[in-house]
């Protein structure tokens, strides 16, 4: 047997070697072909690539200059750079470009040439046009990459023939259109990458074939639709990246049957809906990331059988609920991110079971209750972020046991008790936020250890003594915010000696002494903010020139010297608010050269001299204030250049001269304050000009003539004060017109005649009106006289007849006709005259804007529906009582409204950030966010016409005077929106719910998101857009 084993051995050895004889001598058909061809295949690949070379834009300045057909290598491709072969059969195999400062096209390469090509790289380069469809030729090839070009044009659907691909990358391009349902017919790819690639639409359902794929990322694109059920198909895939998207829908359950997946990232989307419980059984999921959607819903528990997870990012969603327990169960966890969501309830004890933890946020939620101890046992945690929820109870002092802690942000809670010695300890900790918070006694010496501190913030609490000396080793400080507190004592002279402070505030203390030498070169500043101390030195002195400086804030302290040009040389500097020191001297020139200037207040100080025509250069000021000084001569003409303009206060100066009529150029200024100068001269009916005034003061000078006919033109007009002036004749009952004015007082002039027949006239106090020549009329029966001749009568008993008999809607039309004629002409007289713009929501409050929009999302609960006051078709309306005490209407825009809502939100801000009329609604800011679009308006206390007229008890109050009065306001308005508006607004759905009623049932036409603008000069007249079964009368007229 044994021999038998052994002959079998030496017959199969035998056969193998006669076997390998015969292939040599006498080769298979196949090898053969090769080889008889390899020579003329090798020249016909060799002269298309140098075709394709010559045809290139820099031939010359690649890589592969070296290509050439004479040579050592008898211009065999396969010794060129590049390029693989298989030598024995001398046949391109490989091409890798990769980085070879190709710039040009694929066109002129011929790719039927590459019978045998399996590698195609050209990553890197500068290559643009389209991918041709010949690459379809290419019928072996398993690995195509295009990516980091610039290559444009359609994703050709002949790649779906590249049947053996195995990877295609064609991230990092300008490709367009969408992915071809043809990407199915890979049957054989495992890698798919097409981040930043332009490709648009929806991902197909045909992505589901692709059975071999393992990788699947399409980043920062432009996709949308919603993800493919289909994908839940993909058994063999890995990761998965959608990332930085428009993507709609919901997340498919069928993602759970991907049990191979590591990686989920849909980052930045536009999903909506419940995250799927099915997750739960992707065990190998390492990376969960969801975060900046708008998923709903709670935190499924099934979260918690995800072992292997190691980051889970949610953050910034509209998820509710409580944290669920099981996420206990992580112990691989080292990122979690719960940010920006409506979570409630506590934070779960279980966390303190996550050991692996290096980053737990759960900031900006509705969290309550108190720090949970078990988070001690978090031993490598190094950022923890718990800002901006409503924790309460002591300061944790365990935090302290946290060794490896660099960041912790606590602010904007309601956490009381002292700050503890102990946070000494963490000598790693970059970061420290305690701001907003109820935390009292003193800063602890022990803070001086923590040496590598960038940010340290605690404003607004109730901390109480100095600022630690040893808080000079702080060098590295780039954010020392401290303002708000009971401090008091000098600040630590070394804050800036490592150059890198930022940002410095320290405002509404009580800090003395002169600011820390360190600070004059600091150049690293941005941000200062010193108000409301008792802060001296010599300001020409203390401060330097900042080349990143965007606002300096010193109001209300102690300072004395001059301001120098060094301010000028700020390049950056946006606000400048010096105001309530005791600064002299002249203002500088060189200020004019602080082109980003928009704030500058110099008020209620001891300057002195002519206000420099320079200031004039400073086109982006929107407030200029320099009241309560001394300076003297003219109000310089240049002022009128400052086109942005919207306050500008000169009062309680020694200025003289006339009132300079420049200021028309000034078409955003909101206040005017003149009051209490030398000024002479008459009052220029230019003034009349500046359509967005709502506060007029030239009180206290010298003025003489006539009120100018124009001033009526100012109809928003809210508060007039022209007393203690030499002012004459009558005022003119034109000024009737002028419903929105508030407050007047023209007392101390040389006034005759009847008073404007208006609330603010007829109403007005006897103080307002005395020392006058021969005012007649009012209510104020024992100051002023009963005027001896007849009011001249107006047309309202006509129109009140009119509308008795032929019904408000006719009589708006006929008035809107008169309105017509007569703004026509005023508007040929008046061919410059522009209408301003509503500046954004900072401007109009003065505040920074993203203040403003955490005020309002504070005052509504982040829109809770208690707040709500109406629902339309696009959004719905919230009754908003700012932190200031302002009450305003919010209108949220539906998140699930789609383009057409996001067109409405865009159309209504565009018309009414351009429009302003005391008839229309004003808007006063607006906010464009993924995760909800809001515009803000003044409130309307009598609510909308359409609730009035449906209230028999409310519709009786509205009598006939003011249903005229109702009527002629919404002319004017439509007048104004049709022939005084460039282009002309046309509103499309005025109806009477959407005229709103202040207390003094004045109206305003509101909800401008079907409006549009029209161009006279074409015949492209906007579509009726009204309420269903009602014609607005703005389309006829």
């Amino acid at each position: 047997m044994a021999i038998f084993n052994e002959l079998l051995v030496l017959l199969k050895s035998f056969l193998i070697i006669t076997i390998t004889i015969n292939n040599l001598l006498f080769p298979r058909p196949y090898t053969a072909a090769i080889l008889h061809n390899s020579s003329n295949g090798t020249s016909e690949e060799a002269e298309a690539l140098l075709k394709w070379k010559d045809s290139l834009d820099n031939p010359t300045q690649s890589l592969i200059f070296s290509w050439k057909l004479h040579g050592p290598n008898n211009g065999s491709p396969c010794e060129w750079v590049g390029i693989n072969c298989d030598h024995e059969l001398g046949s391109v195999l490989g091409i890798n470009l990769t980085r070879c400062n190709l710039k040009g096209t694929l066109q002129h390469l011929s790719f039927s040439s590459f019978p045998n090509l399996l590698t195609f790289v050209l990553s890197d380069n500068l290559l643009y046009g389209s991918i041709p469809s010949s690459i379809s030729n290419l019928t072996k090839l398993n690995h195509l990459d295009l990516s980091g070009n610039h290559l444009s044009g359609n994703f050709p659907s002949e790649i779906g023939l590249l049947k053996s691909l195995n990877f295609l990358h064609v991230d990092v391009n300008n490709l367009s259109g969408s992915l071809p349902h043809e990407i199915g017919m890979l049957g054989s790819l495992k890698v798919f990458v097409g981040d930043a690639s332009g490709l648009s639409g929806s991902i197909p359902t045909s992505i589901g074939n692709l059975s071999s794929l393992t990788t699947l990322l399409l980043q920062n694109g432009k996709f949308s639709g919603s993800i493919p059920f289909e994908i839940g198909q993909l058994k063999s895939l890995t990761k998965l990246s959608f990332f930085n998207n428009s993507l709609t829908g919901s997340i498919p359950a069928s993602i759970g049957n991907l049990s191979s997946l590591t990686i989920i990232n849909f980052f930045e989307n536009q999903l909506s809906g419940p995250i799927p419980h099915e997750i739960g059984q992707l065990k190998s999921l390492a990376e969960l990331n969801l975060g900046i959607n708008h998923l709903s819903g709670t935190i499924p528990a099934s979260i918690g059988l995800l072992s292997k997870l190691t980051n889970l990012t949610l953050g910034e969603n509209n998820i509710v609920g409580s944290i669920p327990g099981e996420i206990g169960r992580l112990k691989a966890l080292t990122v979690l991110n719960l940010y920006g969501n409506q979570l409630t309830g506590t934070i779960p004890k279980s966390i303190g079971n996550m050991s692996s933890l290096t980053v737990l946020s759960l900031a900006f939620n509705k969290i309550r209750g108190s720090i949970p101890r078990e988070l001690e046992q978090l031993k490598s945690l190094t950022n923890l972020y718990l800002q901006h929820t409503h924790l309460t109870g002591l300061f944790p002092a365990f935090i302290a046991n946290l060794s490896k802690l660099t960041e912790f942000g606590l602010n904007k809670n309601e956490i009381s008790g002292t700050i503890p010695h102990e946070l000494g300890q963490l000598i790693s900790l970059e970061h420290l936020a305690l701001a907003e918070n109820h935390l009292s006694g003193s800063i602890p010496a022990s803070i001086g250890n923590l040496t590598s501190v960038t940010y340290f913030s605690v404003f607004t609490n109730n901390l109480v003594g100095s600022i630690p000396p040893e808080m000079n080793n702080l060098t590295h400080m780039k954010n020392f915010s401290v303002g708000g507190n009971i401090l008091s004592g000098y600040f630590p002279e070394n804050i800036c000696i490592g150059g890198q402070l930022m940002w410095f505030e320290a405002s509404d203390s009580y800090f003395k002494g002169s600011i820390p030498k360190s600070m004059k070169n600091c150049s690293t500043l941005i941000a200062v903010s010193l108000d409301g101390n008792q802060l001296t030195g010599d300001i020409s002195k203390d401060f330097g020139i900042y080349p990143n400086l965007e606002m300096m804030v010193l109001s209300n302290n102690m300072f004395v010297g001059e301001l120098t040009g060094n301010w000028g040389q700020c390049p950056k500097l946006s606000m400048l608010i010096i105001s309530n020191n005791k600064i002299s001297g002249p203002i500088p020139p060189e200020l004019g050269k602080a082109s980003q200037l928009h704030w500058l207040d110099l008020s209620s100080n001891r300057l002195e001299g002519k206000i420099p025509m320079e200031l004039g250069q400073l086109k982006l000021l929107f407030r200029l204030q320099l009241h309560n000084n001394t300076l003297t001569d003219n109000i310089p003409e240049e002022i009128g250049m400052l086109s942005d303009l919207q306050e500008l206060n000169l009062a309680t100066n020694k200025l003289g001269g006339p009132i300079p009529i420049h200021l028309e150029q000034c078409f955003k200024l909101l206040h005017l304050n003149l009051q209490n100068n030398r000024l002479s001269g008459t009052i220029p009916f230019q003034i009349g000009k500046l359509r967005s005034l709502e506060d007029l003061d030239l009180s206290q000078n010298s003025l003489v003539g006539e009120l100018p006919l124009e001033l009526k033109n100012l109809q928003v007009l809210e508060t007039l004060n022209i007393s203690h002036n030499k002012l004459s004749g009558s005022i003119p009952w034109s000024f009737s017109e002028m419903r929105s004015l508030i407050s007047v007082d023209v007392s101390y002039n040389e006034l005759e005649g009847p008073l404007p027949n208006i609330n603010a006239f007829i109403n007005a106090p006897a103080t307002s009106l005395q020392k006058n020549k021969g005012l007649c009329g009012g209510k104020n029966s024992s100051l002023l006289k009963p005027c001896s001749t007849p009011k001249v009568k107006s047309n309202r008993v006509t129109i009140s007849v009119i509308v008795s008999i032929a019904g408000t809607l006719t009589l708006l039309f006929i008035i809107a006709g008169v309105l017509f004629i007569f703004r026509k002409k005023e508007r040929e007289n008046n061919k410059e005259t522009r209408e301003p713009e509503i500046e954004p929501l900072f401007a109009a409050w003065g505040h920074d804007g993203k203040k403003v929009h955490d005020d309002i999302v504070e005052a509504t609960e982040n829109f809770d529906s208690k707040y709500c006051i109406g629902v339309g078709g696009y959004g719905s309306v919230y009754k908003a009582l700012l932190s200031t005490g302002q009450v305003v209407a919010v209108k949220k825009f539906h998140e699930s409204g789609g383009v057409a809502s996001h067109k409405a939100f865009e159309y209504e801000a565009n018309v009414l950030t351009k429009v302003r009329h005391r008839n229309i609604i004003k808007l006063y800011g607006f906010c464009s966010h993924t995760r909800h679009s809001f515009l803000v308006y003044e409130f309307m206390e009598g609510g909308s016409l359409a609730n009035i007229l449906s209230d028999d008890v409310k519709a009786k109050e509205l009598e006939w005077t003011i249903r005229v009065n109702v009527v002629k306001g919404l002319a004017n308005a439509i007048s104004y929106m049709h022939h005084e508006c460039t282009p002309p607004v046309i509103h499309r759905d005025i109806s009477s719910k959407n005229v709103l009623m202040d207390s003094e049932y004045e109206a305003h036409i509101s909800d401008f998101g079907s409006a549009r603008t029209f161009d006279p000069e074409t015949s492209n007249w906007s579509s009726f857009a009204g309420t269903f079964g009602y014609s607005a009368p703005a389309l006829v007229l």
